[in-house]
């Protein structure tokens, strides 16, 4: 259930990305009336998301949610619900509607609760659109972290879960393998040829705890898509 489609730049990634995306999103909109799109942060996926915000698209009909969340205030730069707002939620993508992973408490381990109560009001997942560190971690699922365990249980009937990376800067909320996976489809969007030899690596092993993005991989679930660019 894993494809993968190799473009000759970011470019022309983001011009096809978006356009399966909307396609996917469009399908679902027609079948029942609404879509749900996850999408990650970082700087990988800022010209991906400017594109798709200017799409014809029923996006009152859409909601958008997070992969993860840093544990920040919404305005501070390291949010990913900031850079969502700046760059997907704006022209034709204004109107959609979005369902944060950070709350008023102090730690993200006091805000699993709230934040599950918030996932648990959304259905099956239209399309969801994944990342990946050269460290092996997709959404904030990182080798090492003292969560990830549990963050991989599919048996755990938990849609997020708190996580704080071993290497990486501030606690964070993390979407859970199991909700990852209730999803009609994932894309997992690469660029750089350092993440296509992790990708070469997850690939040739098993050991989901070194690398977490390999039970994305490895799962039999839900259709996974790789795009990936130099």
């Amino acid at each position: 259930m894993l494809t993968q489609l190799d473009f000759v730049s970011a470019e022309s990634l983001d011009e096809a990305l978006v356009a399966d995306v909307v396609t996917a999103l469009g399908a679902d909109i027609e079948r029942q009336g609404s879509a749900i799109l996850v999408v990650s942060g970082g700087r990988t996926p800022v010209g991906f998301l400017q594109r798709l915000s200017r799409q014809s698209l029923a996006w009152q009909q859409v909601t958008v949610t997070l992969a993860d969340e840093r544990w920040v205030g919404a305005d501070e730069a390291d949010s990913n619900e900031k850079l969502v707002r700046d760059h997907l939620l704006v022209n034709a993508a204004s109107v959609a509607g979005f369902v944060g992973l950070k709350n008023a408490a102090a730690t993200a381990a006091e805000g699993e609760v709230v934040a599950n109560d918030s996932l648990g009001k959304l259905g099956k997942f239209s399309v969801v659109i994944l990342g990946m560190g050269e460290d092996g971690h997709t959404a904030s699922l990182f080798p090492g972290a003292a969560n990830l365990a549990r963050g991989l249980d599919m048996t755990s009937g938990r849609a997020c879960v708190a996580m704080t990376p071993l290497h990486a800067p501030r606690e964070r909320m993390s979407l859970t393998l199991p909700r990852l996976l209730a999803s009609s489809k994932i894309f997992l969007h690469l660029c750089g040829e350092g993440k296509r030899q992790v990708m070469v690596e997850a690939l040739a092993g098993d050991d989901v705890l070194a690398l977490p993005v390999r039970a994305m991989l490895m799962q039999q679930q839900t259709p996974v898509t790789v795009y990936i660019s130099p």
